[in-house]
């Protein structure tokens, strides 16, 4: 698969303040039980390592934070934009997660996914990440039923 994007031409640069509007619209248009802006503004100001991607027209394509604790990273969210994905724009948010973790000297990466997303659970699997638990009902879902969380280790 070649990509249509030019990574000479995109925008890679922390998330601020002035992002998070446009960064919870994106949201909002891809998980069917997004982050609200308050879950943003709360990462932001806790010092999490957040970064957005635009492209040359400056367009958010994709995002992701990432919170410290001890020798660990958490990959807290990450999204690609609708138009974007499938054309590994999340492999390259994925990379740049895990380089982040490693500069500040993290021995590892956690996350979790829904079983239902699969796309993200195939994307992680390929990457490496191997899962290492579940969390009973951690999800809202529809019917105001929950759905379990798939927790997966990615050795840094």
């Amino acid at each position: 698969m070649k990509p249509v994007w030019d990574l000479a031409r995109l925008n890679y640069e922390p998330m601020r303040d002035s992002d998070i509007d446009e960064v919870v619209a994106l949201e909002e248009s891809v998980y069917p039980y997004p982050w609200t802006r308050g879950n943003f503004a709360d990462s932001l100001a806790s010092g999490y390592q957040a970064w957005v991607l635009r492209g040359q027209d400056m367009r958010l394509m994709g995002y992701f934070l990432v919170m410290q604790m001890v020798d660990e990273a958490h990959l807290l969210n990450v999204a690609v934009a609708q138009e974007w994905q499938g054309q590994g724009l999340g492999r390259f948010l994925l990379n740049q997660s895990v380089a982040c973790s490693r500069g500040l000297g993290m021995e590892s990466m956690l996350l979790e996914v829904r079983p239902s997303n699969t796309r993200a659970l195939e994307l992680y699997e390929r990457y490496g990440f191997e899962q290492i638990g579940r969390r009973k009902g951690y999800y809202p879902a529809g019917s105001q039923q929950r759905e379990d969380a798939i927790v997966m280790r990615y050795t840094l």
